[in-house]
This record gives structure tokens, C-alpha cells and sequence, in this order.
């Protein structure tokens, strides 16, 4: 039976660290979630998220209803915690650079059924999906996924640099959906417009909501 994860993994040190990045905010924002229930529990899932934090990866790894797999900037992976990451089956990847190794299996993940997390902003920013790199639609492509939009809005400090008290921080999934990938990289290109679209616009209605009760529409407060 699948464990959704790469085979060097442990499943319950997975399990465990799901576990405390679910709460380990708890104590410092004010989390909110709109829409979790829209995440397939079954079947190779690629869910697409924004990047302006350090904090939206660990928020969503630990609230997402099921194991998942996420492409981590190699950078982290040194010490404890390079250990833990490969050892909970995280993926490392070298930004700017060429590295099909971390792709290939996270295309592994996905044809064994599993969830893999992709940023496709591929680093921090203000995290309006402004840009998309091809990976995500590669991996669609080959696997033939569901795709999961997910916008997080709240963990980036003031402008000012003071954090509040508790600020809120809104999570929102979008619904799925089934992209056609062409071929070649024209068929690439074309689907992660439609992905980097599709992510944007979940942003921008939990903007909107925020906006709406008075909240400023990224910062956390």
C-alpha cells in the first residue's frame, strides 16, 4: 500500500511533524481556513500556493488534510534540519538552476497517488502570483493531476516592521481543477499561464474578503 511518500521517508516522523507544524502558529496567529474540505483526499494532487513567507509552507503542509510532499529550496537542507526534511520526504531543489532529479520524483510521488506541494512563484515575493515557473505544469502533464490552488494571506509583517498581536492569518482553497497540458513547451508555457491565472485570482478573492472586514489584504494584523 502507498504511503504518498518518497521511499526514504519515514511515515511516522510525517505524521509527527504534520502534527506540530498544525499548531506550532497556533499560539502566535490567529489562523483561519476557508474551504480545506475542496482537497481531494485521493489520487496524485499538485497543490499551488503563493510565497511571501517563510510561514506558508509549514501552514499548509500541517493543515492540508492528507501527507504531502513539498519542493524545499536546497539551501535548507543541512544539519537537524536537513535531516528531518528528507527524513519527513520533503524534496530538495536548487533554484536557477537545472536539476531534474527533484521533478522526476516528485513525478514518482504523484503516480503512487500522492500530494506534492508547489510554489510556482519559486521564491518569496509579495505573493500575488505575479510570475509562474513550468514546473508545476510539467508535473501535471506527466501525471495527469488535479490541481489544488491555495492562497494564504496574513504572515508577512507591516510595512513598518512591527508585527501585531496576533495577527490573522486566512487561508483559502480554491476549487480543483483539471488543466489540458499540450505538448512540447509551448503546451508547458500555455499551462502555467493557466495555473499562475487560476492561483492569482484565489488571491485575489481572499484579498477581497479580507479587504471586506477590514483587514489590510497581505500583512499580517
Amino acid at each position: 500500500m502507498s504511503t504518498g511518500l518518497p521511499s526514504y521517508s519515514w511515515p511516522r516522523l510525517h505524521d509527527l511533524a504534520r502534527f506540530l507544524a498544525r499548531w506550532v502558529y497556533r499560539p502566535a496567529f490567529r489562523i483561519r481556513v476557508h474551504g480545506m474540505s475542496r482537497v481531494p483526499r485521493t489520487g496524485p494532487v499538485v497543490v499551488i500556493a503563493n510565497h511571501s513567507s517563510m510561514i506558508e509552507p509549514q501552514l499548509i503542509f500541517g493543515l492540508l488534510p492528507r501527507r504531502s510532499v513539498f519542493l524545499v529550496k536546497q539551501q535548507l537542507y543541512h544539519g537537524l534540519l536537513g535531516w528531518s526534511l528528507h527524513r519527513i520526504g520533503q524534496l530538495p531543489v536548487r533554484r536557477g538552476e537545472p536539476d531534474s532529479g527533484p521533478l522526476l520524483e516528485a513525478r514518482s510521488v504523484l503516480r503512487a497517488g500522492g500530494a506534492l506541494g508547489v510554489f510556482p512563484e519559486g521564491a518569496r515575493g509579495d505573493g500575488d502570483v505575479q510570475n509562474a515557473e513550468l514546473g508545476a505544469a510539467w508535473l501535471v502533464r506527466t501525471c495527469s493531476a488535479t490541481v489544488v490552488p491555495v492562497a494564504v494571506r496574513g504572515t508577512r509583517p507591516p510595512d513598518d516592521g512591527r508585527r501585531r498581536l496576533l495577527p490573522r492569518v486566512d487561508i483559502l482553497v480554491g476549487e480543483p481543477f483539471a488543466p489540458a497540458v499540450g505538448r512540447g513547451r509551448t503546451g508547458l508555457v500555455e499551462a502555467t499561464e493557466q495555473l499562475r491565472v487560476r492561483l492569482a485570482d484565489t488571491v485575489r478573492a481572499l484579498d477581497e474578503w479580507r479587504v471586506a472586514h477590514g483587514m489590510e489584504r497581505n500583512e499580517g494584523r
